[in-house]
């Protein structure tokens, strides 16, 4: 569950650069003859804005084609199936491991993309509920959305679970596994979190990145995060068809964002002086 979307620090860099460049349009038209005025730099608050390790700085072409147009919205176009109950969980989790045992035989390394919900919790002392949802989804064809509050997590979904031979992706899994562990004494096994991929595939320094950013960043789309839906109650009896959409997509946007990364060339070490 992603609760928090900063902006990265090539957003905010480039917001800069914007404002750089009509400060300078100003400068230049402004009387020669009057005093000239002490410029000072814009800060952003501390909470927001990190400096970055590297003092050079380029846009991707993702954000040079997409400066001053709306992102596109990231869709899953496949088929996202919905349990409920403990048959129903089963069921689905029996089957997607058949798909990813037929998948092994032709690639050594099987991917899945993993994410959980829970309803949170607005008043202090009061913990957050359970993991409630978890989604999973491993190709663009099917997306598996268990609401695991109602059904637990049978035994074919926790084998799978605890198959290290499956990797599982997103963005801070390490936290969604713990909370699954704490909730359900359910071992999650083989996760790697994608921000620590793209910082290694980008080359960059470490960057605290949101599945919303690195979406934008690697793939020019936006991954909505509405409120209403991402901080909504995700224990209710039944999901609504918005809920179900937005926690298929993104476990779709962690598995998709994982083939992007390992497609692109590792970085080229700077010899020493």
């Amino acid at each position: 569950m992603d609760l928090q979307e900063p902006l990265t620090d090539q957003e905010l860099q480039t917001i800069e650069a914007i404002e750089a460049s009509f400060t300078k349009k100003r400068s230049t038209r402004a009387d020669h003859t009057q005093e000239p005025r002490r410029r000072t730099r814009r800060h952003l608050p501390s909470s927001v804005l990190a400096s970055p390790s590297s003092p050079s700085f380029s846009l991707s072409p993702c954000q040079a084609a997409n400066l001053r147009m709306k992102y596109q919205t990231l869709s899953f176009g496949g088929q996202i199936l919905y349990s409920r109950t403990s048959v129903e969980v089963e069921k689905a989790a029996v089957e997607l491991l058949q798909v990813l045992e037929a998948k092994k035989k032709e690639t050594d390394q099987v991917a899945i993309g993993f994410d959980i919900e829970w309803r949170p919790s607005f008043r202090r002392g009061v913990l957050p509920g359970k993991a409630a949802v978890m989604q999973i989804c491993g190709d663009t064809g099917h997306c598996y959305v268990m609401h695991i509050i109602h059904s637990g997590i049978p035994p074919s979904l926790k084998f799978l679970l605890e198959d290290s031979s499956l990797l599982k992706v997103g963005v801070g899994i390490v936290n969604d596994a713990a909370k699954v562990s704490k909730d359900y004494n359910v071992c999650v096994k083989g996760v790697e979190d994608l921000r620590c991929r793209a910082n290694q595939k980008l080359g960059g320094s470490s960057q605290k990145w949101s599945l919303a950013s690195l979406t934008e960043t690697l793939v020019c789309k936006e991954l909505p995060k509405p409120n209403k839906i991402r901080l909504g109650n995700w224990e209710a009896d039944v999901l609504t068809k918005e809920k179900i959409q937005y926690a298929g997509t993104d476990a779709f946007a962690s598995w998709h964002l994982y083939q992007v990364l390992e497609s692109l060339p590792d970085p080229v070490l700077e010899a020493a002086d």
